[in-house]
């Protein structure tokens, strides 16, 4: 039993950070999807196929709303197709066709090892990294809608960033301060 809980906790960290896998992005060059980290800024990472009618939904949803979420918060957007090496050139083209690679940086894990290294299932399957590369959000499928929970907890990592102010101490009111105040009345 302390074998099982021991694996599980070490299964589960590992789980929460961006993993150490190559990936290609839009130009074909293979880059380390440890490296969207290194901006210091939330990441949402959506796993996405042609295939999968709910993820083109996703996707187009953001991409409606994108110049809005920019203005609210700094971060980035990784969509990562899984469609295997034989489907890239296409999912290339479905990509450039729908304007995505504009606003969104582009991945394909042909071989599926980002797919794997962060246990996804079924796609669409989104993940939000803080600005430290842990993972602090996860979600399966899509109904329109769904997209604004990614915005809303980007917002809160936002907003949980900003610098807390010190409280003000409340000063005692000196006697002279008393007979001012009285007679300005």
């Amino acid at each position: 039993m302390i074998f099982v809980m021991a694996f599980m906790a070490i299964a589960g960290a590992a789980w929460a950070q961006m993993p150490d896998i190559m990936v290609e992005n839009a130009k074909g060059e293979q880059v380390n999807f440890q490296s969207f980290g290194e901006k210091k800024v939330p990441l949402i990472v959506t796993f996405w196929s042609m295939s999968c009618s709910p993820c083109i939904q996703e996707l187009n949803a953001i991409d409606i709303v994108w110049d809005e979420w920019r203005e609210q918060a700094e971060f980035e957007l990784v969509a990562v197709s899984v469609d295997d090496a034989r489907q890239t050139t296409k999912a290339r083209a479905f990509v450039s066709g729908r304007g995505w690679a504009d606003n969104f940086t582009m991945l394909y894990d042909k071989n599926k090892d980002l797919m794997r290294a962060l246990n996804v299932v079924r796609e669409p399957q989104v993940f939000i990294f803080d600005k430290d590369g842990n993972i602090v959000y996860s979600h399966t499928s899509y109904v329109a809608g769904t997209e604004q929970e990614y915005i809303e907890k980007i917002l809160s990592l936002q907003e949980a960033e900003q610098p807390q102010q010190e409280p003000v101490e409340a000063q005692p009111v000196q006697e002279d301060d008393k007979k001012k105040s009285k007679k300005n009345k």
